[in-house]
């Protein structure tokens, strides 16, 4: 199954990818070239972010220009700086009065043990992630920060799924809310309208999905691999926003997490949802959350319905 739908569809959101097939790693930037209210929710134990605490509530500034979720572990937030300085040279940004700043953020998966671990989103990929930017973009699967992502890791990664970039849309009258996530997760994939189980820990011999929570209760120990996760996301919407309420927002739509992954928000994940509101339409927080969390699992659908077999991995399909 595809969900409907793409973070594009909140006006005023672009979305522009870079990438190495290479490599198999890539960053995707979202923008906002007016400046979007943010928030964002950190929720696994193994995080790689960037300007997380500038969007805490009682700090000052409120709007940012472009989130950027990347791979290539601690060294894919290089590629902000990247997306940072091409929205500067095109007079995107807070202004200070001196220069404008563009406001970045970013968090990345560990995706180094798919392709050359030597080549790492970057300053240049991530220029050229921003430089591509458009309200048009509707790529899904291997794509972006999409390119190295696999799931189902309790087995290392002779035994994980393909995985990729996912997006939808949900909507209720006006009010539109829209979610890009990047599926990395240590855990195993469901859709949650099915609650089938469509990703995660396979054996490649029997050809059959296993279950890692089933795995994890049968070791009775700490699970043993040589890779890391993290599933991170951006939801946008057109709702009107202080800073609190979006933070509020990306701590909801963790709910979606918690629907479509399992286990999630581990020790070996840095789960990460940030939060844009572009501030058109008045509206219910507890629904625009709601419809968060549902964007969120819609598009982890579809990042493993869109994926494509690479490096020996096989995809699930639509």
């Amino acid at each position: 199954m595809m969900y409907p739908g793409y973070i594009t569809d909140v006006d005023g959101i672009k979305v522009g990818h870079g990438q190495s097939e290479e490599g198999m790693t890539g960053c995707t930037a979202v923008i906002c070239e007016k400046g979007a209210t943010g928030g964002v929710d950190v929720r696994g134990c193994a995080p790689g972010t960037r300007e997380t605490d500038l969007l805490k509530p009682e700090n000052t500034v409120d709007k940012i220009h472009a989130v950027v979720l990347s791979g290539g572990s601690a060294f894919g937030l290089e590629a902000a700086s990247g997306v940072m300085n091409y929205l500067e040279e095109n007079d995107i940004g807070f202004d200070t009065g001196i220069t404008k700043v563009p406001i970045v953020a970013s968090a990345v998966i560990f995706d180094l043990n798919v392709g050359d671990h030597r080549i790492r989103p970057d300053f240049k990929m991530g220029y050229e992630a921003a430089k591509s930017a458009s309200i048009d973009e509707k790529r899904q699967g291997n794509v972006g920060c999409g390119m190295g992502a696999t799931v189902g890791k309790i087995l290392g990664p002779a035994n994980a799924m393909k995985s990729g970039l996912g997006s939808a849309t949900v909507r209720a009258g006006n009010l539109v809310v829209s979610a890009i996530v990047a599926v990395n997760s240590f855990g195993d994939i469901f859709d949650y309208e099915s609650a089938k189980q469509i990703a995660g820990v396979y054996d490649y011999e029997k050809k059959e999905m296993l279950n890692t929570y089933s795995i994890m209760k049968s070791q009775l120990r700490p699970a043993a691999f040589p890779m890391n996760n993290t599933t991170i996301a951006v939801v946008a919407t057109n709702a009107i926003l202080t800073k609190a309420e979006a933070n509020k927002l990306a701590s909801m739509a963790h709910n979606g997490f918690a629907r479509s992954i399992n286990p999630v928000h581990t020790m070996l994940d840095g789960d990460t949802i940030f939060a844009m509101a572009t501030n058109e339409i008045h509206c219910d927080l507890s629904l625009a959350g709601t419809m968060a969390a549902e964007a969120i699992s819609r598009s982890i659908t579809n990042a493993l319905t869109s994926a494509r077999p690479c490096h020996g991995m096989i995809a699930c399909s639509p």
